[in-house]
């Protein structure tokens, strides 16, 4: 049966680059460089690419500051390196790569559709040490699993999108979700819950891509909903938020900077600001981007490695979750005005107490995974 951990305070100092838990794992690099004192990483990445501009991006992202704190090397055939995956076939091969040779210490699989070639590659090599992120991998000794509560930050992108809504006299805002799946369901309940508590009468008009990787039908699915008169939406798709952005930006470009039809999306995963950033009509460099939920992929990365390199502590057989407490998700700001910012820190702080408790999945949901 699984044991559920969940880290009160290590995933805020981890997320202190170059402090905190950083400077203290930096100086005992510096007294030795010996390679065998640090642990090597190999990352199998899910589709899309090392810069997704999502889970594979932000991973690597933590992976290569992991390996600059600690003085090795971060690349193609290095000491922390990954594995791009074309296509969900490659996967049983890529696990291979990783662990034929026994390089690397730590094999993370990065993603909840690893799931399955993670645990068939775990019980064929019992003494390497996994970690999958964003699912569970159940009666596996040699498999930790690291979660984030998605839902708490998507809640607060649905105050901070409803909030603006309410405030411009707007009937609804939208979703667009990848494929369903225990981990989008976080996405979808959460920013929903985060809408209806903000303003009721409010629609929140969902649309699913049935793809992580289809940016055209991003784009697509994102113009449809501003033609009906939607100006902010959620896009928890992967790859697909790209076409989402895409469509924002055009759309904007047409408008002067203060225009009252300017178009807002929600990002996801990591920072998208500048992934919003547009010229208007009137030459002004703006952003799309009203605010992103961030998951702290690359956080949960270093920090499985950073205490195994400090205690020899490997959570195996454990799931790990870590949420707005923790630090492990939260929202940037972006282009939020004071009042969605006051809104937003409002509802973060009663979550934190507990007085909100946010679903992680919607109404009628075939998925059910607690943790």
């Amino acid at each position: 049966m699984k044991k559920s951990t969940q880290i009160v305070a290590g995933i805020a100092a981890v997320a202190i680059i170059g402090g905190g838990i950083y400077a203290g794992v930096s100086h005992q690099s510096n007294q030795s460089t010996n390679a065998k004192n640090v642990a090597s990483l190999g990352l199998v990445l899910d589709v899309g690419g090392v810069d997704d501009h999502s889970f594979n991006q932000s991973a690597w992202e933590g992976a290569k500051q992991y390996a600059a704190a600690n003085h090795v090397k971060a690349g193609q055939n290095a000491p922390v390196t990954y594995f791009s995956t074309a296509d969900h076939s490659d996967l049983d091969q890529n696990f291979n790569l990783a662990t034929k040779s026994k390089k690397y210490q730590i094999v993370y699989g990065i993603g909840y559709s690893l799931n399955q070639a993670i645990t068939k590659s775990a019980k064929l090599n019992p003494k390497q040490k996994f970690v999958l992120v964003d699912d569970i991998v159940t009666n596996q000794p040699n498999v930790a699993s690291v979660m984030f509560r998605s839902e708490q930050s998507s809640y607060l992108a649905g105050v901070a999108a409803a909030t603006k809504a309410k405030a411009n006299g707007e009937k609804a805002v939208g979703f667009i979700g990848g494929i369903h799946g225990n981990i989008i369901d976080a996405f979808d309940a959460g920013f929903e819950a985060g809408v209806k508590a903000t303003d009721p009468t409010l629609t929140v008009e969902k649309q699913y891509a049935n793809s992580f990787t289809d940016s055209a039908k991003g784009k697509t699915v994102a113009a449809t909903m501003y033609a009906s008169g939607i100006k902010t939406i959620f896009a928890a798709a992967g790859f697909v938020g790209n076409g989402a952005f895409s469509e924002a930006k055009a759309e904007n470009s047409k408008l002067t900077a203060d225009s009252k039809d300017r178009l807002y999306i929600i990002g996801v995963d990591r920072d998208q600001k500048s992934d919003g950033a547009y010229k208007s009509k009137d030459g002004q460099s703006e952003t799309s981007t009203l605010a992103s939920s961030i998951t702290s992929v690359g956080a949960g990365v270093k920090h499985i490695a950073d205490d195994y390199n400090k205690k020899h502590n490997f959570p195996g057989g454990q799931t790990v979750a870590y949420g707005l407490k923790e630090q492990g998700v939260y929202l940037t700001e972006s282009a939020l005005t004071p009042d969605e910012k006051a809104a937003v820190d409002k509802a973060q702080k009663a979550i934190i107490a507990g007085t909100i408790k946010v679903p992680n999945h919607p109404a009628g949901s075939q998925f059910n995974q607690k943790f």
